[in-house]
């Protein structure tokens, strides 16, 4: 199964420049996905981080771990569960930046549900260009209401 990005508007409150997330493949629901992010020259952040030698910041990748985490949570639990949900990130641990990612790729998020808790869940995932490992990092989240 395959979410194209029209899909992912349809689970996320993100939009453009901040829904950082194209696809999401390989879907194992509520275990684990790859989400696909196409890394373009202009990308928003690319004019200012860095002028002659653009890259996407790290804090960037979390937070597209982050949403492909969301996505995948949002697909696979009950529609009327998630309405008028929201997730929001709690912690980052052990986030490393191994290689810069720069404008031009395909950067696939590789993340896996670790366990949940309630309305708490924890995440890993890897990031990769190719073969290439950019970075990984472990992340907890929590589906709140909207309206809180």
């Amino acid at each position: 199964m395959k979410l194209n990005k029209t899909d992912i508007i349809n689970l996320l409150p993100h939009r453009e420049p901040m829904l950082l997330i194209d696809e999401l493949k390989d879907i194992n629901k509520l275990k684990s996905a790859t989400a696909v992010v196409f890394v373009k020259k202009d990308s928003f952040y690319v004019n200012g981080h860095f002028p002659e030698n653009p890259v996407m910041p790290g804090v960037l990748i979390v937070e597209a771990f982050g949403q492909a985490a969301a996505a995948l949570t949002a697909h696979g639990i009950n529609k009327k569960e998630y309405e008028n949900k929201l997730v929001f990130l709690m912690s980052i641990e052990k986030a490393r930046f191994r290689n810069p990612v720069i404008p031009d790729c395909t950067l696939e998020l590789k993340i896996e549900a670790v366990r949940s808790h309630g309305k708490v869940w924890k995440y890993k995932g890897e990031a990769f260009v190719g073969e290439k490992r950019m970075a990984d990092a472990q992340w907890s989240a929590t589906i709140v209401d909207k309206n809180n």
